[in-house]
């Protein structure tokens, strides 16, 4: 069922009193009583253009809001209208009407610009009013109010830190209609026919080129374009003759030019259709207590001097603009430094060169985000800032080598402690193995990587702190060289001594066995000379028996031949004699 709200007119939701915003407590309490989700109309613009008279339109009423008929501004503060939503069921329709901007009686441009951004951030639809066309100083004035509602918005939130993803950007954010009020111009656009919504865009449009004036016309347009991703555009003809423009809440449809009439009925009709229901970060759909706690969050923050006090309004939004560019150029350094810098650096040339790069680059950011920063002075903020940063990097560069250092000596150097405790080292020639081992360990440390810039250091810091341990080995290794040198000199006399005597006992050993050795050899010799003797004269008695055998047979040759021979003469003689008589031969 419909919520009942008992509201036949307007009420001060904001008062302006004296430059002071304060919340009207009667209509809080309107705003608590509303348990639907609100959907949340604003307008913003010159006093004297006939805002009210469209949020009257809205409303539904020929009254209410009050338009004022002459030059003064009537409207003070920001005031409410609740009705129910004439095409959403169960939703309640709340009208804001505000102040309006430029009223030379006031003179106070900073209250102007509370009240701007504070219709921004509390309304869903938020409808900037301004005349004739879209210019440049209309352009400016939504991109500085814009970072002052983004400012706010920043400090006002719970967690302070004003982070939102694109979604929730889109849905927290208002929709932006533009109305220009007394159009004149021709909706042309290089010979062509355009929309409003197409004279919009163009007139938010960015031109290319990276001059540092382009960069300037850019910024406002970029800034708005995405702080208002939903846009649109109206354009209103002069409702009437300006003679009657001071009796126009009494004018009926027919009394006004019917063009502008049809231009104010479509106008509602997107707004009842089109805006959406006021939302807040994580998709929560507001309603009134919660529209409530808004209202009194954001006066609390103006009061307390959120908002930049200044006159100029180009200079406070170069102010916020060049502080914010400052936080993301520093952002941007630090997110580089996180991902480039592993600490410790091997050299402090590492370091500087990242720190250098990582410079180069969030000055780029500075510079493309930066406005109007004279003098550089915010760039020179920005400098000193890194510069800041760069120290601290090196201190942290420094704190990390050292604890890199002092980690990997006490793991390498460990096992050298325990065997000291253990008195490994606590004997003769201990410091020497001491030093051999310390030496080893050294040149393994020198060899592990990423050490940083505090290695030497640290190495020195070590052995400077273990220089009563190895004096303490070197004493001990003196003391046990002098007595076991000690020990040594008597054990080489004892040996020497011994030596000595088995020394004379082998020489006379050896002596013993010379003399021995010479008497076998005389002996030797002499059995040698007989075997020789004798080996001789049986050579001599075979020759001799040789010699008689050969003589003897050749006496035995020489008397066969003589024998042979005899034979022979006496058979010739037998052969040419008588044989003799039988005398003869027996005397032969």
């Amino acid at each position: 069922m419909a919520q009942k709200i008992h509201m036949p007119e307007p009420l001060c939701l904001i008062e302006n009193t004296k430059g002071q915003l304060v919340a009207n407590p009667k209509a809080l309490k309107i705003l608590s009583a509303i348990t639907q989700p609100v959907v949340v109309v604003a307008i913003v613009g010159l006093y004297r253009t006939g805002k009210s008279y469209l949020m009257n339109k809205l409303a539904g009423k020929q009254k209410g809001f009050s338009v004022g008929s002459t030059v003064q501004s009537h409207t003070k503060g920001i005031w409410m209208w609740c009705v129910p939503h004439p095409e959403k069921p169960n939703h309640t329709l709340v009208l804001l009407d505000t102040e309006g901007l430029g009223d030379v009686e006031k003179g106070d441009k900073k209250n102007d610009t509370q009240i701007f951004a504070l219709a921004i951030l509390l309304s869903s639809t938020f409808v900037y009013n301004t005349m004739n066309k879209i210019d440049q100083q209309a352009i400016d004035l939504l991109h500085y109010v814009t970072e002052l509602s983004n400012l706010l918005r920043t400090v006002s939130s719970p967690d302070g830190g004003g982070v939102e993803d694109a979604a929730d950007s889109v849905s927290i954010c208002p929709d932006l209609v533009w109305t220009l009020r007394d159009f004149y111009l021709a909706l042309e656009a290089d010979g062509q026919l355009v929309t409003a919504d197409e004279y919009l865009e163009n007139s938010l449009r960015q031109k290319q080129g990276t001059d540092r004036s382009l960069q300037n016309f850019n910024l406002p347009r970029q800034c708005i374009q995405k702080f208002f991703p939903r846009k649109k555009c109206f354009i209103f003809d002069l409702p009437t003759h300006r003679k009657k423009l001071a009796h126009l809440e009494t004018l009926h449809n027919d009394e006004l030019d019917s063009d502008f009439v049809q231009q104010v009925a479509e106008f509602c009709s997107y707004v009842f259709k089109h805006s959406k229901t006021k939302t807040l970060s994580g998709g929560i759909k507001v309603n009134g207590p919660q529209l409530e706690s808004l209202v009194l969050t954001y006066v609390n923050a103006i009061s307390r001097g959120y908002l930049p006090c200044m006159e100029n309004s180009v200079l406070a939004l170069a102010q916020i603009k060049n502080s914010a560019a400052v936080q993301k150029a520093i952002a941007h350094y630090d997110q580089q430094m996180g991902w480039k810098l592993q600490l410790p650096t091997e050299t402090l040339q590492e370091l500087l060169d990242l720190h250098r790069a990582s410079e180069k680059e969030a000055i780029a950011v500075f510079m493309k985000n930066s406005f109007k920063d004279v003098n550089q002075s915010f760039q020179k903020k920005l400098r000193t800032q890194l510069e800041a940063k760069q120290d601290d990097f090196y201190q942290q560069n420094l704190e990390a080598s050292l604890d890199r250092c002092s980690a990997l000596l006490q793991d390498l150097f460990s096992p050298l402690e325990r065997a000291v405790k253990q008195g490994v080292y606590s004997q003769p020639g201990g410091y020497r193995l001491f030093i051999q081992k310390t030496e080893e360990l050294k040149a393994k440390y020198y060899r592990e990587p990423r050490k940083g810039i505090q290695a030497e250091e640290a190495l020195k810091k070590y052995l400077q702190s273990k220089e009563a341990v190895s004096n303490a080995i070197l004493q001990t290794d003196l003391a046990l060289t002098a007595r076991e040198m000690e020990m040594e000199e008597a054990r080489v006399k004892a040996e020497a001594a011994k030596a000595q005597a088995q020394m004379l006992e082998a020489i006379q050993r050896w002596n013993q066995q010379r003399m021995e050795e010479r008497e076998r050899l005389y002996q030797e010799q002499v059995r040698q000379m007989m075997m020789n003797r004798a080996y001789q004269l049986a050579q001599y008695q075979r020759a001799q028996e040789r010699r008689l055998q050969e003589e003897a047979e050749k006496l035995k040759e020489r008397h066969q031949a003589e024998s042979r021979r005899l034979q022979n003469e006496i058979q010739d003689l037998q052969r040419n004699v008588a044989p003799p008589d039988n005398d003869t031969c027996i005397l032969l």
